[in-house]
């Protein structure tokens, strides 16, 4: 736990007695990048999440989430406002997280050396919020479209022959064929009302579904060789063999804080094959290391005796379903999933789900029913 964890836990801030699954799984994300080590790339999207709320989880007053953020986020802010020449170009960018950062740290009283100094002086340009616009290519076959449109209109339409072959004079049609038409388009649009109905019950339906987690891509891997990363203090930069045909897969943890250099060599793990591959400070990493976690350790997530890299593993009853090939960020599958992933009075690593009627605790296992297991963490996380 660190220092300023401890003085915000120590203050009378009143917390949310729960929060609700959106707000856990925004949480759960924000741990996942802080664990990652990839904040500096999510800069931005912290300014835009602050634009629109006062702190991260939406809340009226801050919680650990916050705390948790503005340590890492503070030097980093510094550093950009120190180190660019554009001052003010730098708080208009930031100037969301700015005013979050001043408020944080006079609430837990960092020295004025770890400050970061904030001018009321400068004058910030007005906040637009620039809506996309269209491509190019798009405005381009738009306008073609238009052109084609208006040529259309000019150009007389085919003349009409009766049965007989004879030209058919223009006027109005007759009554018999006005009443067919009428019913034609009267039947057109009654089909088109019913599948568009057909497809909002089937978007719903879709979006109203929990995801399983058998979208999730784990398997076991084999830590051939781990280094420290070259640019960034906290994390290290493994090779793992997870089974895949082109070979051992780079995967940067930030696990520096938790484990030695020796701790990460040649080891058995469990690791997360989909999430969408991510740059942390110029390496690619394209994995994910399974740990529990409580607010003072981490420990990896053990295989059992006799596994080997690539082993497929999953939650009971989800074992026979194929994984995602890869996560949609969009859809935050991991973010709803994850929170439903901790451990046992046994130590065993168990998917919980109370709304789950038939089994609402299941265990994390592998073809031969073997449990995966932490060494001593009680209820912990396990992300």
């Amino acid at each position: 736990m660190s220092e300023l964890v401890e003085k915000f836990q120590s203050l009378s801030i009143q917390q949310p007695d729960t929060l609700s699954r959106e707000q856990q799984a925004q949480a759960a994300q924000w741990d996942s990048v802080l664990k990652t080590g990839q904040f500096q790339e999510r800069l931005d999207d912290l300014n835009v999440l602050l634009r629109d709320n006062s702190f991260i989880l939406s809340t009226l007053k801050p919680t650990i989430t916050d705390v948790n953020v503005f340590e890492v986020s503070l030097p980093l802010v510094k550093e950009q406002v120190f180190s660019s020449k554009d001052v003010k170009g730098t708080y208009t960018k930031y100037r969301h997280i700015l005013r979050w950062i001043d408020y944080l740290q006079k609430l837990l009283k960092v020295s004025e050396e770890g400050q970061l100094k904030i001018s009321y002086d400068i004058d910030l340009p007005r906040e637009v919020i620039e809506k996309k616009k269209k491509s190019a290519e798009a405005k381009k076959g738009s306008e073609e479209s238009q052109g084609d449109k208006k040529s259309s209109k000019k150009e007389k339409p085919p003349t009409k022959e009766n049965e007989n072959g004879d030209i058919k004079p223009k006027g109005k049609p007759d009554e018999e064929t006005l009443k067919k038409l009428r019913e034609e388009a009267k039947a057109k649009k009654a089909a088109k009302k019913a599948a568009n109905a057909n497809q909002q019950q089937q978007q719903q339906a879709s979006a109203n579904e929990k995801p399983k987690p058998s979208v999730i891509d784990f398997r076991v891997g084999f830590i051939q060789k781990a280094i420290k990363h070259p640019d960034a203090d906290s994390l290290y930069v493994s090779t793992i063999d997870c089974g895949d045909e082109e070979g051992p897969r780079t995967v940067c943890s930030g696990l520096v804080k938790h484990f030695s250099l020796e701790a990460m060599q040649e080891r058995y793990v469990v690791t997360v094959c989909n999430l969408k591959p991510v740059n942390m400070r110029g390496i690619k990493s394209s994995a994910m290391v399974l740990c529990g976690s409580d607010e003072t350790k981490v420990e990896f997530v053990e295989p059992p005796a006799g596994s080997k890299a690539g082993d497929k593993v999953f939650f009971e009853g989800f074992g026979d379903e194929e994984p995602l090939k890869q996560l949609n960020p969009k859809k935050k599958l991991w973010e709803q999933l994850q929170p439903h992933f901790t451990t046992t009075e046994d130590l065993e690593v168990v998917f919980k789900d109370d709304e789950d009627k038939e089994a609402p605790v299941r265990k994390l296992t592998n073809k031969n029913g073997d449990s995966f297991k932490v060494v001593s963490l009680v209820n912990a996380q396990v992300r």
